[in-house]
């Protein structure tokens, strides 16, 4: 035997390392595993497919999912600031009971109260005699669509935090928002707009583009932000001097340019995604303003969504936006309502105001959906990220609250009239059948035919998923 060998009781022989020799082969091992994060990060190592597949997904041409989807889109309403469930459909009598009675619930930012009833009176509607408050009487007309659920919760009490968590699965930016991780799934059924599509608030929703990013995804699948009146999508219409003929020559030299670049870097995702984004501005320069010409539709459709009236023109702008684009192939649409419902000094002001900015709108969105048959292959969904409250703050107003908030869905795969986990008997905390947002997430994947545990990315030596390492689908609201 060598001088750096022994027999090992077995028999066979085994050359033994010095000390220096093992730091140094392990040292290599490390350093390889560090290199491959790096090449990871920068795209040089090739990309998985959604359904774990080393082939790279980075074009928006419609894919197949896990198993036969219900939903072919989403219409995602989201009520920025966080209405309150207690004051619009989850009535408690026992909050009206206890009105004034001092608890021990803390107030998040200050001045806490005794409890607040509710400053609105309730009735109940449809079949399955569901409980709204006097000022979503339009919308209460299609409870008998609608399935509630009123147990949800999440884990931040700060706005931007929170509407991160609502959007992507987690309270912080960077990461992949639900409609990224759809079109990363499924592609688009229209190649001549975005496949994800977000109408914003006017004044400018809280975290900013990172609610609607692609995170570590190809940029391909990022939401775009869309404008209900003039250009689309700003910077997308070619200067007066340049013809179409001129800018097709532009990008056709590109083209050429570049795909001589990827021959030589066959593994620069992100370099393709660039390529197809000049393509696709190219394309939306038509199609994408003829989608925001409401003038198209007719008197009555514009009436249904309230355009004709000042404080509903707005948001009803973007909810027949919405319907138009859906119908036109858009997978993923989010309508952000405008201002915020963020109660702390007067919530039946606040809450008044946004509910005549969006009764009108959304109920006629959801007739317009029905009419024309798109609801049967639309998820409608509502609510905020996250909840209020049930004692009073500043006297009138409610505090946020994420232990306990509502949201509801309508539309395709949705068992309507029904409700699915309780708050306690006052709204505060969910009791009955939490709802993370991990399981609304789920659910919203696997109505549209995908596994969320299947729909995976590898990213800095793991995959990732929209539901991280949770989520389960609420089956209960599924028809």
């Amino acid at each position: 035997m060598t001088k750096n060998s022994q027999l090992f009781p077995c028999g066979r022989v085994a050359n033994m390392l010095s000390r220096r020799e093992w730091l140094s082969k392990a040292g290599a091992g490390a350093g390889m595993i560090g290199l491959a994060s790096l090449m990871a990060e920068q795209n040089l190592l090739a990309a998985p497919q959604a359904d774990g597949a080393s082939t790279p997904v980075t074009s928006l041409l419609p894919r197949v999912g896990h198993f036969p989807a219900k939903v072919k889109s989403v219409i995602w309403l989201f009520m920025e600031g966080a209405p309150s469930a207690v004051d619009m459909f989850d009535r408690k009598p026992e909050l009206d009971k206890q009105d004034g009675k001092t608890t021990d619930i803390q107030a998040f930012f200050g001045n806490p109260g005794p409890l607040m009833k509710s400053p609105f009176s309730f009735k109940q509607y449809g079949e399955c005699g569901q409980w709204v408050c006097d000022k979503y009487t339009n919308v209460a007309k299609h409870v008998d669509k609608m399935a509630f659920i009123k147990s949800c919760y999440s884990e931040s009490n700060d706005h931007v935090p929170a509407i991160y968590q609502i959007n992507s699965g987690l309270p912080r930016p960077g990461f992949p928002t639900a409609g990224a991780w759809v079109t990363y799934g499924l592609g688009s059924e229209n190649q001549n707009l975005p496949g994800y599509v977000v109408m914003g608030n006017t004044k400018g929703a809280k975290g900013g583009p990172h609610n609607w990013g692609a995170g570590f995804l190809p940029s391909t699948f990022q939401g775009t932000l869309f404008r209900s009146q003039g250009s689309p999508v700003l910077n997308l219409n070619r200067q007066p001097n340049i013809t179409r003929q001129d800018q097709r020559a532009q990008l056709d030299l590109m083209a050429k340019l570049n795909d001589e670049h990827m021959q030589r870097h066959t593994d620069d995702a992100e370099f393709a995604n660039r390529m197809q984004s000049f393509e696709l501005a190219f394309r939306m320069q038509k199609e994408a303003t003829e989608v925001v010409d409401l003038s198209r539709e007719t008197k009555a459709t514009q009436e249904l969504y309230g355009i004709d009236q000042s404080r509903t023109k707005s948001y009803g702008s973007k909810c027949l936006m919405a319907r138009r684009l859906v119908e036109s192939g858009v997978r993923f649409v989010q309508v952000y309502s405008d201002g915020e419902w963020d109660a702390h000094n007067d919530l039946e002001e606040n809450h008044t105001h946004h509910c005549a900015a969006t009764d009108v709108p959304v109920a006629g969105l959801l007739s317009d959906l029905e009419e024309r048959g798109l609801l049967d292959s639309t998820l409608v969904i509502w609510g905020g990220e996250f909840g209020r409250m049930p004692v009073s703050q500043n006297g009138k107003g409610r505090d946020h609250n994420p232990k306990g908030f509502l949201q509801w869905m309508a539309g395709a795969g949705i068992k309507g009239g029904v409700s699915y986990g309780e708050t306690d008997e006052v709204g505060y905390e969910a009791v009955e059948n939490p709802v993370s947002v991990n399981d609304l997430h789920a659910t919203i994947l696997h109505l549209l035919g995908l596994d969320h545990e299947r729909l995976t990315y590898f990213h800095n030596s793991r995959s990732y998923r929209l539901t991280d390492v949770a989520g389960k689908v609420i089956r209960e609201i599924l028809s």
